[in-house]
């Protein structure tokens, strides 16, 4: 039996539509299954899944994967419509704020990102995300550190997208130092940086913490130039998310992204900086 092959589901967030998507494919699948004279016991064996499994994505307790979805419209004979929602499941898996941000970086040809207490997530391993969220409070559970890790995971996509867009980040010195996970978290991480830095398409920057001037002070914030010509910025601190599309906002933030990448150790230099940081660990 395939039971583990659904995400668990832990109710929609505040402000999230996606509760609204995993009810409406929960309820098709339950009036699929009833119209079609089946026990869930019956459906779970036709498809492959256990009755628990099929109890849980009715009650909208478990997202259900693309094969639950493909295989419960052949047994039920729904000619398609239930592997139809296989998108909308996948948009509804990751958290809003995820989904907000993931659709203009699809566009971006240009992202330039400022980090100043932990690294970027396009940059994070699996293993450094799954302890940043795990130290939240109030504590995530299980499942929603799960499923903010796997939105994370997903996002990086763009760094092997093709055409590849340019990816510029600067972070703080203190970000590379703090141990978040541990001593062999960090130095996992920061081989990781070291290989994605080496990317030609991408360009790692240090903003060493004896420095004088610092264009920065106002916190992180990343900024992403679309295809379409457009650029908007990603503003996140504590309970606070927004992307900032004000063509005065955006300009600010531009000059201030470009001041703080002058005055940070260079591409090389700060790839050298890392590998001595790497030793040191």
């Amino acid at each position: 039996m395939a039971e583990n092959d659904g995400d668990e589901w832990n109710g929609p967030d505040l402000e999230d539509d996606s509760g609204a998507v995993m009810r409406a494919v929960s309820r098709q699948i339950k009036l699929w299954r009833e119209a079609a004279g089946m026990t869930q016991t019956e459906l779970g064996k036709a498809i492959g899944y256990g009755e628990d499994m099929v109890s849980a994505v009715e009650r909208c307790r478990r997202l259900p994967s693309p094969e639950f979805l493909d295989n419960a419209d052949e047994a039920l004979g729904a000619g398609g419509r239930l592997s139809a929602m296989k998108e909308d499941v996948r948009e509804a898996r990751y958290p809003k704020k995820v989904r907000d941000l993931a659709k203009p970086e699809a566009k971006a040809v240009e992202r330039g990102a400022y980090g100043d207490h932990n690294i970027d997530g396009l940059l994070q391993t699996e293993e450094y995300a799954r302890a940043l969220y795990a130290m939240r409070r109030p504590a995530f559970s299980d499942e929603e550190i799960d499923r903010y890790v796997t939105g994370r995971m997903a996002r990086q996509a763009i760094i092997e997208r093709c055409p590849a867009p340019m990816l510029t980040f600067v972070q703080e010195e203190v970000t590379l130092r703090r141990p978040i996970g541990g001593r062999m978290v960090l130095r996992r991480q920061l081989e990781h940086l070291l290989e994605i830095g080496r990317l030609r398409h991408v360009a790692v920057q240090v903003m060493p913490t004896g420095s004088e001037d610092h264009a920065g002070m106002g916190g992180q914030f990343d900024i992403l130039k679309l295809a379409s010509g457009e650029t908007l910025a990603h503003w996140e601190a504590q309970l606070f998310n927004r992307l900032v599309w004000d063509p005065k906002e955006v300009q600010v933030l531009e000059m201030r992204y470009g001041i703080i990448r002058s005055q940070a150790l260079t591409p090389r230099e700060s790839l050298s900086f890392i590998e001595k940081m790497l030793g040191e660990t």
